[in-house]
C-alpha cells in the first residue's frame, strides 16, 4: 500500500477531477481507513466528513478502482433507529448491494476469499447524480467501478463504531489514518 500522504493526495486529485475542492485544513482531516485489514486498495475507503451532529451528517466516499466497502449495516443506538443514509453518486460508478432480492451476475467482485461476508446481492448501479437511500439496519456494501468512484453521503447521525460489519475481522476503527 502506498503511505498515508501518497493516499491523501490520491484522493484529493479524485475529488478534485470531480469538482469537488477541500481547503487545506480540509484536506487534512481525510480519513483512510482500511478497517483494520491492512490491504486498504481492496477493503476500505477514504471518506471527509463535512458535518457530524446529533442530528445529521454529510460526508464525501472516495473508491479507488474496485476498492470496497465491507459489507456492514447501522443498528439501533441507544433506543434510536440505526443510521440512515442516503447515497449520491458524484464521479464514476458505484455498485451498491443491499439485501432484497438477488441481481443475477451482479457486476461487483467480493475480495478473494471474502465471498461469504458479502451477502447482500441486490444490486443497485449508480452513476453521476444517481442517488439511493439505504434503510436502517440494512445489510449494504459497495465497490467503485474500474475508474473509481465519489459518492456523497446524507444521513442521520453517524456512529462508525457502532457499524455491525458481516467479517468477524474488520475492526471499523482500526488502521485509521487521518
Amino acid at each position: 500500500m502506498a503511505n498515508r500522504e501518497e493516499v491523501k493526495q490520491r484522493t484529493v486529485e479524485l475529488l478534485h477531477k470531480a469538482g469537488l475542492l477541500l481547503t487545506e485544513e480540509e484536506q487534512k482531516q481525510i480519513e483512510i481507513a482500511d478497517m483494520g485489514l491492512g490491504h486498504l486498495e481492496i477493503e476500505g475507503l477514504q471518506l471527509f466528513t463535512y458535518i457530524n451532529t446529533d442530528r445529521y451528517c454529510a460526508k464525501e466516499l472516495v473508491l479507488f478502482p474496485r476498492q470496497t466497502c465491507p459489507e456492514h449495516l447501522h443498528p439501533p443506538v441507544n433506543g434510536e433507529d440505526g443510521k440512515m443514509e442516503t447515497f449520491r453518486c458524484r464521479w464514476g460508478t458505484v455498485y451498491l448491494y443491499v439485501e432484497g432480492e438477488e441481481t443475477p451476475n451482479i457486476q461487483g467482485i467480493p475480495p478473494a476469499g471474502k465471498e461469504a461476508f458479502y451477502t447482500a446481492r441486490h444490486e443497485i448501479v449508480l452513476r453521476p447524480g444517481e442517488q439511493y437511500t439505504i434503510p436502517p439496519h440494512t445489510k449494504h456494501w459497495f465497490q467503485a467501478s474500474d475508474e473509481g468512484a465519489i459518492v456523497s453521503e446524507f444521513s442521520s447521525t453517524s456512529r462508525d463504531e457502532f457499524d455491525v460489519f458481516t467479517d468477524p475481522g474488520v475492526n471499523r476503527l482500526e488502521g485509521i489514518n487521518t
